[in-house]
């Protein structure tokens, strides 16, 4: 009782300065338990609030042969967002050094360049020992580690089921877009 106690009174407390919580802790599922700082402001941005929508995750790069893919994932955000898919993007300098600049310079970079507006996260790192605890979490479920930038990870709505694509799978890929319509039903 006195716990529940507690998480009403911290609930009272963060409606009464007009923050309304998407998903506690307890109810944000395992796998979208973590935070990363926004690409924009580098406030931090809890992966719980994206609980019950369709989550397509992308490792970025503004300088390699697959950086054209945003256009698509750009366009698709559009396209199904008021459905229930988010994109997220995580700009990573792993792959040949193809992501230099700070986040400021990734940010203008993607919104000037490619319009982008699907959420981007702070630049991270996606691979080997170092890679975030997200990206860890997602490598192990799926048995597929990013190779190269512009790797894909698709999380249904409850986040139990992980798929795994390749850099070459284009956001306009036929099975793609037949795996996303699958978890958005």
């Amino acid at each position: 009782m006195r716990e529940y106690m507690k998480r009403c009174l911290g609930l009272a407390v963060l409606l009464s300065l007009g923050v309304v919580p998407v998903a506690t802790a307890a109810e944000c599922a395992a796998l979208l338990n973590h935070s990363f700082g926004g690409l924009q402001d580098g406030k931090p941005q809890s992966l719980c609030q994206y609980q019950g929508k369709v989550i397509l995750v992308v490792n970025t790069a503004s300088f390699c042969g697959f950086t054209s893919q945003y256009e698509g994932l750009e366009k698709l955000y559009a396209r199904l967002g008021d459905k229930g898919l988010v994109v997220l993007g995580f700009p990573s300098n792993d792959f040949g050094e193809q992501e230099p600049g700070s986040d400021k310079e990734i940010a203008d970079f993607c919104r000037l360049s490619y319009g982008v507006e699907f959420p981007m996260l702070a630049k991270t790192t996606v691979k080997g020992r170092d890679a975030n605890p997200f990206y860890l979490k997602l490598a192990e479920i799926t048995g597929s580690r990013p190779k190269w930038n512009f790797h894909k990870y698709l999380i249904n709505r409850d986040a139990t089921q992980v798929v795994a694509y390749t850099s070459f799978t284009k956001p306009d890929d036929k099975d793609l877009l037949k795996k996303i319509d699958e978890f958005l039903k």
